[in-house]
């Protein structure tokens, strides 16, 4: 669980380390609503580029900035609401978009709710400890980046698969960087690398997102508010949430949605090639980021409504379609607004899956035009143009009649296949999945794994942490500012 025992010796460095470099800390309240932050940090954000290494940039681990590179504001949640001539389903698809958080990926705050609370009650300390961010992706970039803000050494784990463009950006951010075999799917080895670390006598914290509640708590907390505010912008009947189970991190947020809409699904997604969740498999595929083999400690199955695994063919393809000049032109030629079609690129490889996803729960459940799901991209094309280049080397240039094929093959025909409904027993099956991982090579316990599944406290015992957590920020930033 979150552990907010006072480390007094430690915490003290800590103050004095963010003294010296001049840090506050935002807190959860202030990354759900920017009204409560600060004028004079606003200011100072004006003049500050959203991925500069500025510790000012802290305040802008939020939903709301502005989608401007540098010396944006903040504004109302960044989100698209996809047309049917993209989806092919009558239903409102919206993808809450994660592009314009500082690394380019709302992956940098769940880093934030693992590393903050050990922070502020000195568990963590930044001048002599390293933080160690095991992930598939883009949680050690945001781990990296936060680590960067702080001034302390950070150790970033990912597997040596991954995209060019995040390694190059990496290089620039962390102390560190460790390549482990194979892509997204081998998420065990991640973790040997991390017992290896842990007994090589180095002074380190490893911050796993697949089984730190900061993770849960941050996207309960933040993505949770975040997707209120674009339901009551949308004004629709909402259905349900759909996210790649990945760390569950994301998928979080579906538990406060249920906790206001108690009719409400929902939607775990995973990549076809290895279905671990819909069929206890195994493989390998080319979903980057997401994760896979194992259940990760912070996902509350009991409160997962449905599996859907995406052929990981079908993102890979749309990505051409979506990033092309001639894909380009095709969908405007479709009937697609040219305004949406340059906003495609908001969309990186996961956030299609995701919208895939979305399509086949509203075509199950037989949605209409008053239905809205709600997903996410938590990245942009940004960390993928050489996947674009992979693709054209192995396929050829793309042409109109491709475009058409993709369009017709993988949007207008996704189809409610790969898709199960969970019971009761359907969930304790993927929930005891958790043992073989957690368990007999984590550590956990067996009494705590029985807790989750049989004791409906242990997840709402989490949800009001974040005031805690704010009580203690409050008190850190007084005590750098020398307040009190």
């Amino acid at each position: 669980m979150i552990d907010l025992t006072i480390h007094e010796e430690a915490l003290g460095r800590s103050v004095q380390r963010a003294r010296e470099q001049r840090i506050v800390i935002p807190t959860f309240a202030q990354m759900k609503n920017p009204a409560l932050i600060p004028a004079e940090v606003k200011q100072q954000l004006g003049g500050v580029g959203l991925w500069d290494i500025n510790p000012v940039n802290l305040f802008r681990i939020t939903w709301h900035n502005e989608p401007v590179a540098h010396g944006g504001g903040f504004g109302g949640v960044n989100y698209l609401e996809l047309p049917s001539s993209l989806t092919g389903t009558r239903a409102r698809v919206v993808v809450l978009v994660g592009k314009w958080f500082p690394t380019g990926a709302h992956k940098v705050g769940a880093a934030f709710g693992c590393l903050a609370p050990r922070l502020v009650t000195g568990q963590f300390d930044p001048t002599t400890q390293k933080a160690v961010w095991p992930s598939t992706g883009n949680y050690c970039r945001g781990g990296a980046y936060d680590s960067a803000l702080l001034g302390c050494e950070s150790i970033a784990i990912l597997p040596e698969g991954m995209s060019r463009e995040r390694f190059a950006w990496l290089e620039s951010v962390a102390g560190e960087i460790i390549k482990t075999p194979g892509t997204e799917s081998n998420v065990k080895e991640i973790f040997d690398k991390c017992w290896e670390l842990r007994q090589s006598g180095q002074d380190l914290v490893i911050f796993n997102q697949f089984d730190e509640f900061g993770n849960y708590l941050w996207h309960y907390t933040v993505t949770g508010a975040a997707m209120m505010e674009v339901l009551g912008a949308v004004n629709g009947r909402y259905r349900g949430i759909v996210s790649s189970t990945g760390s569950a991190g994301t998928i979080a947020a579906g538990d406060f949605l249920k906790q206001q809409f108690p009719g409400s699904k929902i939607v775990a997604s995973e990549a076809l090639q290895c279905p671990t969740l819909l069929n206890n498999g195994f493989g390998d595929h080319r979903i980057e980021g997401i994760g896979d083999k194992h259940v990760p400690w912070v996902h509350n199955i009991k409160n997962t409504d449905m599996v859907v695994a995406i052929d990981d063919n079908a993102p890979m393809n749309i990505m051409r379609l979506f990033n092309d000049e001639i894909g380009q032109e095709f969908l405007v030629n479709q009937g697609v607004e040219e305004s949406m079609v340059h906003q495609l690129r908001l969309l990186g490889i996961s956030g299609i899956a995701n919208v895939l996803t979305a399509v086949k729960f509203a075509k199950y459940y037989e949605m209409t035009e008053d239905d809205v799901v709600l997903t996410v991209a938590t990245d942009s094309m940004d960390m993928y143009g050489s996947r674009v280049e992979e693709m054209d080397a192995a396929h050829g240039a793309l042409s109109m009649l491709d475009a058409a094929g993709i369009y017709q093959r993988y949007i207008m025909g996704t189809s409610i296949d790969h898709v199960q409904e969970l019971g009761y027993y359907d969930r304790k099956r993927i929930h005891n999945l958790k043992y073989y991982t957690w368990v007999e090579q984590q550590g956990k316990t067996y009494d705590e794994i029985q807790a989750q599944w049989y004791d409906d406290s242990y997840w709402t015992s989490i949800h009001g942490k974040a005031d805690e957590i704010d009580r203690l920020i409050v008190a850190f930033n007084e005590r750098v500012q020398g307040v009190g």
